[in-house]
């Protein structure tokens, strides 16, 4: 009877110790047999840096996102003052801006982001970013400003730097032949 009461109180002590993921066998009090430490996740990348299939899928992610929650919540009236396009994903500029938002969001949501994760979240992220992507001269001002008329255009960027274009025409310049 003593050894099943041990053994019972051996149970209950090993059942409320502290989980440990990095070792198994932490509740016996030997936390180096567990093997390596687990690897840690991977670090999050800028949408503009992936490519392939890894960038489709976080595109469709973010999409998921920026139709389920973003717009429904944040996406307030389509107006002059405050343009959108429903081909947002082809603007390069609002993809990464969207995507940085997305990532912030994720951040700030999770429980050790503190009671204050979201109102920093709103007041640090969001704000900004939709003034930006909103803007009446913004990435979005040639697409659509009214409902009624959906519209889609992507406005050109400035043309390339005089270094970039002065190494180009001298890449493809034919050598000089009074050099021979």
């Amino acid at each position: 009877m003593e050894q099943s009461a041990q053994q019972a109180q051996q149970i209950d002590h090993l059942a409320s110790a502290p989980e440990n993921p990095r070792s198994p066998f932490a509740a016996f009090g030997m936390p180096g047999l567990g093997g390596p430490p687990a690897a840690a996740p991977p670090e999050p990348r800028p949408i503009l840096e992936l490519e392939g299939e890894e960038r489709e899928d976080e595109v469709d992610a973010l999409s998921d996102w920026v139709d389920d929650f973003f717009l429904p919540v944040y996406g307030a009236e389509v107006t002059t003052a405050a343009p959108w396009c429903l081909q947002w994903q082809e603007h390069t500029d609002v993809l990464a801006w969207l995507h940085a938002l997305w990532m912030a969001y994720q951040q700030h949501k999770e429980p050790d982001a503190g009671l204050a994760g979201m109102f920093v979240w709103h007041r640090d992220f969001l704000t900004h970013a939709v003034a930006v992507i909103r803007a009446p001269g913004g990435p979005l001002s040639a697409c659509m400003t009214d409902p009624a008329r959906p519209a889609h255009r992507l406005l050109p960027g400035p043309p390339p730097s005089v270094r970039t274009e002065t190494a180009t025409t001298a890449d493809t310049a034919e050598p000089d032949e009074t050099a021979s």
